[in-house]
């Protein structure tokens, strides 16, 4: 397969980026869109130029690490999957594909197709936990009973990976889906119930500030969600927090 690459090339977070043209061949459709990347990395090295930056880790679409712009869709054109987990058999033979970095300003460059997405760490260490007792004077999880319906609500959520694809993929640049999925995760449980009013308000507070947009229930997220993650999870974010306020 030979493709035609459009790719954002930034030095660093200062510099002025630009797309840069490159051509590729011998790509098999088995191949990863990372291992593709690689195969034109290499022949970059070969050539004595730099190559291209771009994050990834667990290549196994659970990591959240490898978010890119495909042809101006998050993840590209398949559903349910990472970058990491797209093939190149989604493309065919003498395509144009254009690589960028998520666009957002809470995602700001850092090199090449690499964000910053520490903003969304911010999100989570605002309020995504609970405080549990271990001063060996425990009470054993098991022992709480769960609804199966508010437990399984509560895993789906869990597994967001926080890739920032909804952000990427909403025209406002909001985080709406991954705050609420993170403010489900735990607003389900009776473990989650002790700190839920500070929760929803902390997390809320500090997604403001970190500059995302808000939502206009466009629904792009869900949609482009490698994981899936219900815009029910928005509903629920919005009523624990209007629950909090009013008590406040």
């Amino acid at each position: 397969m030979k493709l035609t690459l459009k790719i954002w090339r930034q030095e660093n977070a200062k510099a002025k980026g630009a797309m840069k043209t490159y051509q590729i061949d011998g790509i098999e459709g088995d191949m990863s869109f990372l291992e593709m990347l690689d195969v034109l990395n290499e022949e970059l090295i070969n050539k004595g130029e730099v190559p291209v930056e771009f994050d990834h880790d667990c290549r196994e679409g659970i990591c959240g690490s490898c978010s890119l712009q495909i042809n101006g869709e998050p993840h590209g054109p398949d559903r349910l999957v990472t970058t990491c987990q797209l093939h190149m058999r989604k493309f065919n033979d003498g395509d144009t594909i254009v690589i960028e970095p998520f666009r957002a300003t809470a995602f700001p460059v850092v090199t090449d197709l690499i964000v910053d997405r520490t903003a969304f760490d911010r999100i989570q260490h605002a309020g995504g936990y609970i405080s549990v007792n271990t001063s060996g004077n425990t009470i054993d999880a098991n022992s709480i009973p769960v609804n199966k319906h508010d437990a399984d609500d509560s895993f789906n959520a869990a597994t967001c990976i926080g890739c920032g694809a909804c952000v990427a993929a909403c025209k406002n640049a909001s985080a709406m889906l991954f705050t609420s999925a993170k403010v489900s995760q735990y607003a389900l449980l009776p473990q989650g119930q002790v700190e839920a009013v500070e929760r929803v308000e902390n997390m809320v507070r500090q997604m403001d500030l970190e500059g995302f947009g808000n939502c206009t229930n466009t629904g792009a997220c869900e949609i482009e969600c490698p994981k899936g993650i219900s815009l029910e999870n928005i509903a629920r974010m919005n009523r624990e927090y209007l629950s909090a306020t009013s008590k406040g």
